[in-house]
């Protein structure tokens, strides 16, 4: 099974015999505090720190399981690009109404005594965006839990970098009783058996599917995916602030100016990445905040022309665009571009 599953792409790693949890430490590793990064069981080919142990290598685990044919298998999501949907299925008391779906307010007149579950919360987000549970995805590879749940699989096919949550957490979470497998997080190869029963392929899909379209716009909604790397504000360029002054302040007049401004962000497009987009991006938001802030445009007039142009330039990225410019722009206005130093208009 571990070695079935490396030669779908799925690097593996020893859960302990009849548990879902990964195999433990060797002996030098338990007593002491070290990260993965520091240890020197894992290029040595030892299983240490879980889902960080895990390989391709058929011959290590050749040697890893047939050592231990009773070990469990775990999959490292991230490596495998996958995003795994954990229903859960507890019998517990469902939490404030604030925190069934977060972000997505339940009024109170709605009734939610039949909603005991991961089951229900899903199915209720997926209705409310017309969208079929992943649940009921007989397109994908589902796998039933000995504990009543299901691990339904999806692959990640845009290299984003989607994060693990509980369902029960106050910060990141999809739903209540939904946790999400992806970077930083392992699951349960099916066919993996426990003390509590087997984890099982349900229907006929044996392969992920590609994650839908729906559901990665609700786990990016739900926070899902790494704060974003925003270059640092640059000094405005000596171009620009040449084309800046030349325009004198006369709103009129700053048309050429902003063209020049715009220019470099616009010239990335010749690409659809790898020309220094956000960098671009962040100048231009830094330079028309000094103009916003010496009064030569408002600054809706400002974000408007920015976002277009981020817009036009990488279509889909508006979120991370928006995010840029808001950083830019919130240093640029800090220091306000003049058409003579030292002389306010």
């Amino acid at each position: 099974m571990a070695r079935g599953c490396a030669r779908r792409g799925w690097p593996v790693h020893p859960l302990a015999a009849g548990r879902k949890t990964p195999a433990a430490n060797c002996s030098d590793c338990r007593p002491h505090a070290h990260t993965p990064a520091q240890c020197a069981c894992l290029t040595s080919g030892r299983w240490c720190h879980s889902f960080h142990a895990a390989t391709l290598d058929q011959q290590r685990i050749a040697r890893w399981w047939g050592s231990n044919p009773d070990f469990g298998v775990g999959v490292a999501c991230g490596p495998a690009a996958l995003v795994v949907i954990d229903i859960d299925a507890h019998s517990t008391k469902p939490p404030s109404r604030d925190r069934i779906l977060p972000g997505i307010s339940i009024a109170d007149h709605v009734d939610l005594a039949g909603l005991a579950n991961g089951f229900h919360t899903l199915a209720v987000l997926a209705a409310l965006r017309g969208q079929r549970s992943p649940a009921e995805d007989t397109t994908t590879l589902r796998v039933t839990t000995p504990s009543g749940g299901l691990h339904v699989w999806y692959r990640n096919t845009d290299n984003r970098r989607w994060q693990c949550s509980s369902g029960s957490s106050q910060g990141r979470a999809l739903a209540w009783q939904v946790d999400v497998r992806a970077h930083g997080g392992y699951i349960i190869a099916p066919g993996t058996i426990t003390r509590y029963g087997t984890y099982a392929p349900l229907g006929d899909a044996r392969e992920p599917a590609p994650l839908p379209v729906w559901l990665a716009q609700e786990l990016e909604r739900t926070g899902h995916l790494p704060a974003p790397s925003i270059p640092a504000p640059r000094p405005v360029p000596p171009r620009a602030q040449q084309a800046v002054l030349a325009a004198g302040g006369c709103r009129d007049q700053l048309s050429p100016a902003l063209a020049a401004i715009l220019a470099p962000v616009r010239d990335c497009g010749r690409a659809p990445e790898g020309t220094g987009f956000s960098d671009a991006l962040n100048r231009a938001a830094y330079t028309l905040g000094g103009l916003v802030a010496a009064g030569r445009l408002t600054q809706g007039e400002a974000e408007q022309v920015l976002e277009e142009t981020a817009a036009a330039v990488r279509p889909g990225q508006e979120r991370r665009a928006a995010q840029i410019i808001r950083s830019g722009m919130s240093e640029g206005l800090k220091r306000p571009l003049y058409a003579t130093s030292g002389r306010r208009p």
